[in-house]
């Protein structure tokens, strides 16, 4: 992916005035995955995004790929038989970045574990042919050799099931090359100003502005698909200022530990908490995550702020079940996401309202789709591009994305099977990476000790990944930030000279990279 030749593709369609297929705004889970599914049924698809691909909810998840065991709670059967069979594709389509992990749920009463035992027993059903595994009963010294690091007072065994891991921002870019490789056009760093409108008022295109040449550039299209997470009503006040909202917002934050505080590949599931979610704690890329939280928030931001309270809620509650609590000097990054949340009437708590996703169409034509997770991504694209092709009158075409390999699809990475290579995130274009180090020895030098990050990663995030900022290298091409905020720090200048290399750009743009990064890391800091 080059972003100049996808501003280019945009400036031609501008100045011969035929309209795209499909507009989309929004470079999310949820907006990727339509510029997937309609590029791949062959339409001509242009999605635009206000800042990085990714850059909000959609790079901040649990990293689960899953039915969700607490919807299963809440008898909401449709969403977990769906997220299960979704989980299955997953998987089958993008095996390089989606791959199994095993939860333990400990037991410390008696009732447990019949009471957890059944309930796992009807998610390996609902999940049928898709499944990862059957769950099973635990001793307590099966238990503790799965998770050594568990608490082993009062525990009476455990209950193990299988579900899902992925690295979600790595995801995302490989399913924009997914979009690219299909032909979809796909700008950064370009938001949407303005919704342009036919004679009768129906919106048929879109006003972007390039914050990287000033420019406005006027999109028309066939349809408008609003694909924005926790910013839908800024949207669609564009369309309506005086449209009532659909949104409520909640957060959730993460703590990232070093592995030595969870020991073994299995992950921790806490089925009750006191505020009445669930509580993982999972290896992901050599660390240890914990999370998360459900606090409504009363607006959307872009960097959304750990409260303290949410911070020892974790501390304390990951610290009733390890054997070594973790205190707030374990901390080694701290992430927060925001969860679009569709309203419901007579929900007292974000975390009872359902993770469905809405489609909503407003009287000027302009095409919503929200709510859902990550999980069910494919699912909500193929049914908003289907609502698409009716509303924009496009031609029928069938969905081909069950099937569909996302970009970088390798069976059996030559870095790691199970995902934890250096390089396997980046399945069949490590290769690329490789020869970059051939060509150029010096960029196989590490960025940092603590981390597996290399400069030859760097150079190919700008070249074929579209990053454009230190921060899109070490939030989200690379996972550093969330890893360990402060070697991302850390790694901040030698990646500026890296990019300022290959983008051209001087050492004054150079050294405002450096400092805006240190200015946003403080935030991932505890």
């Amino acid at each position: 992916m080059r972003r100049d030749e996808m501003l280019r593709k945009v400036r031609e369609r501008a100045a011969n005035g035929a309209p795209w297929d499909i507009a989309i705004i929004g470079g999310g889970a949820t907006g990727m995955g339509v510029a997937v599914d309609a590029a791949a049924r062959g339409f001509d698809v242009v999605l635009v995004e206000a800042h990085d691909f990714g850059k909000g909810t959609s790079s901040r998840s649990t990293k689960l790929v899953h039915g969700g065991v607490r919807y299963l709670e809440q008898g909401n059967i449709p969403l977990v038989m769906s997220a299960l069979k979704e989980r299955g594709l997953l998987r089958q389509n993008a095996p390089h970045l989606v791959h199994d992990l095993a939860f333990v749920v400990p037991n410390y009463s008696w009732w447990e574990a019949p009471f957890y035992g059944i309930g796992l027993k009807l998610y390996d059903l609902l999940a049928g042919k898709y499944g990862f595994g059957p769950s099973r009963l635990l001793s307590r010294e099966e238990t503790l050799a799965q998770l050594p690091a568990l608490e082993p007072e009062e525990l009476r065994g455990g209950v193990v099931y299988f579900d899902g891991q992925f690295d979600d921002a790595r995801l995302l870019i490989h399913l924009a090359m997914t979009a690219a490789d299909h032909g979809a056009t796909l700008v950064n760093y370009c938001p949407a100003t303005k919704l342009l409108r036919d004679g009768e008022g129906y919106v048929n295109g879109l006003t972007a502005h390039d914050e990287e040449t000033a420019e406005d550039l006027p999109i028309p299209a066939r349809i408008v698909v609003n694909a924005t997470g926790v910013f839908t009503d800024e949207v669609r006040r564009m369309a309506d200022a005086q449209a009532e909202p659909l949104m409520v917002t909640s957060q959730g934050i993460h703590l990232v530990f070093d592995r030595s505080f969870l020991k073994g590949d299995t992950a921790l599931m806490v089925p009750r908490t006191s505020d009445g979610r669930v509580l993982f704690v999972i290896p992901w890329h050599g660390h240890a995550v914990a999370g998360t939280t459900d606090t409504p928030v009363d607006a959307p931001s872009l960097e959304p702020k750990a409260l303290d309270e949410e911070i020892e809620f974790i501390l304390e509650t990951a610290g009733r079940y390890l054997s070594r609590p973790p205190t707030r000097a374990d901390v080694l990054a701290v992430y927060i996401g925001l969860r679009p949340l569709v309203k419901s009437n007579g929900e007292g708590k974000t975390s009872a309202l359902s993770r469905d996703h809405v489609i909503h169409v407003d009287t000027s034509g302009l095409l919503t789709i929200t709510g859902g997770k990550w999980t069910t991504y494919r699912h909500m694209a193929e049914d908003c591009v289907d609502h698409a092709i009716t509303l924009g009158r496009l031609r029928d075409e069938e969905c081909t994305t069950r099937n569909l390999r996302i970009h970088g699809y390798v069976e059996a990475s030559t870095e790691d099977a199970n995902g934890e290579g250096p390089l396997a995130v980046y399945g069949a274009d490590a290769a690329e990476i490789r020869v970059l180090e051939t060509d150029r020895p010096e960029l196989a030098a590490r960025l940092h000790p603590d981390l597996p990050y290399i400069e030859a990663e760097v150079i190919w995030a700008a070249r074929a990944e579209m990053a454009r900022s230190v921060e899109d290298v070490l939030a989200r091409r690379t996972r550093a930030l969330f890893l360990n905020a402060r070697a991302a720090v850390a790694m901040a200048e030698p990646v500026s000279r890296l990019l300022a290399a290959e983008l051209g750009r001087d050492e004054v743009w150079a050294a405002e990279q450096v400092a805006a990064f240190h200015e946003l890391a403080k935030q991932y800091m505890v």
